[in-house]
């Protein structure tokens, strides 16, 4: 038997309350965003100063205030306006770029777990850096920088270009065993390399660590604009990544170009990936961890989250960056295997207190 419709007077008394639990439940969100966003603002001021005031030698804040307004040339100037200063903001900007680049990517392969390492960005940088260093004798980060932002060019390129072979469209799983098979393929070329070449071997060896030491503002300056046009290129990309969330079948049917936003995306990801592995080597967990507490402030609006992850990224290696400084002291630990040790724990806490759905 049909139930009864409901009175007119019922149906007028239930469409506000659904309304007003609507509106409550936005409010709600935005005030928790807006609300995060002050406080991951406020803590990233402070790594930036203690960043800045903590290592071998601990500065005050009155002579880290001295450096920057009124400096003399003393050791502490330089320590502050030569290490310091640069470490903080290359650190800073890589953090950014890793934070940027996890959201991204999770969003494009719609994979929890994936990172830059999963598309082979990071194995394309490590094997052109080991040809430099193998063929032209090259030992300084900055000037084996640009061949390894050009590894994770190429790699993208590859990557990209294999798993749209076939239907010319490079799906979320294509992408990601396209990027397997080409990490395996380099990875094992790179080792080819570097057992052959003690040299290559040796300055391969500190910069695949993943480090923030050693490099001063000539990589820092080299980086940026890479890093702040990627950057530019995600903000502008994340409502059509709220639509390729929904399924590409269903982005296609909104009027979104699948194959451009996808295209899109992956020069962002390779703009910030290439430059922030090419300045401090390959970092992980940062892009893997950050946007799944991202995601857990903002929800799964990714005009909110890829920002997020952002700020978080840069907070987060900061931290890893001054801890390292700290724990075997007056020596120092590389940031690379910082936030191996904490990351891994970290990242495993995540996944058994929560289930890790589909993207």
């Amino acid at each position: 038997m049909w139930d009864a419709p409901l009175p007119r007077t019922e149906c007028a008394r239930s469409t506000p309350t659904v309304t007003l639990d609507s509106t409550t439940r936005i409010t709600a969100a935005r005030r928790r965003r807006l609300l995060g966003l002050g406080v991951v603002l406020a803590l990233l001021v402070v790594a930036v100063a203690a960043s800045v005031a903590i290592g071998a030698q601990p500065l005050g804040l009155g002579q880290i205030r001295h450096a920057l307004l009124d400096p003399t040339g003393s050791d502490a100037d330089r320590i502050v306006r030569e290490l310091r200063v640069p470490r903080t903001g290359l650190a800073l900007i890589v953090g950014i770029a890793l934070g940027v680049v996890g959201a991204l990517i999770q969003a494009h392969t719609r994979n929890p777990l994936a990172d830059a390492g999963l598309l082979g960005l990071n194995a394309g940088a490590a094997f052109l850096v080991v040809l430099a260093i193998h063929l032209f004798g090259l030992t300084a980060s900055s000037q084996y920088l640009w061949f390894a932002f050009a590894g994770s060019f190429l790699a993208s390129i590859v990557v990209f270009g294999t798993s749209s072979i076939g239907n010319g469209k490079a799906s979320p799983l294509s992408l990601a065993l396209a990027g397997a098979a080409v990490t395996f393929f380099l990875q094992a070329m790179t080792n080819a390399v570097v057992l052959s070449n003690t040299i290559a071997l040796d300055t391969f060896r500190f910069w695949i660590v993943g480090s923030t030491a050693g490099r001063g503002l000539d990589v820092f300056w080299q980086v940026l604009p890479f890093l702040v046009v990627g950057v530019v290129i995600a903000l502008a990309t994340t409502p059509s990544l709220n639509t390729l969330s929904l399924g590409e079948d269903v982005a296609r049917s909104l009027g979104t170009n699948v194959a451009l936003s996808r295209g899109i995306g992956i020069l962002a990801i390779t703009l910030l990936a290439g430059g922030a592995t090419a300045a401090c080597g390959p970092i992980v967990f940062v892009g893997l961890v950050v946007p799944h507490i991202a995601r857990a402030i903002t929800g799964p609006d990714y005009r909110w989250l890829v920002p997020y992850a952002g700020l978080i990224g840069g907070l987060l290696l900061l931290i890893a960056d001054v801890i390292g400084r700290v724990v075997v002291r007056p020596s120092e630990l590389q940031v690379g295997i910082v936030l191996a040790i904490v990351g891994a724990p970290f990242f495993i806490a995540i996944v058994r207190r929560r289930k890790l759905v589909s993207l």
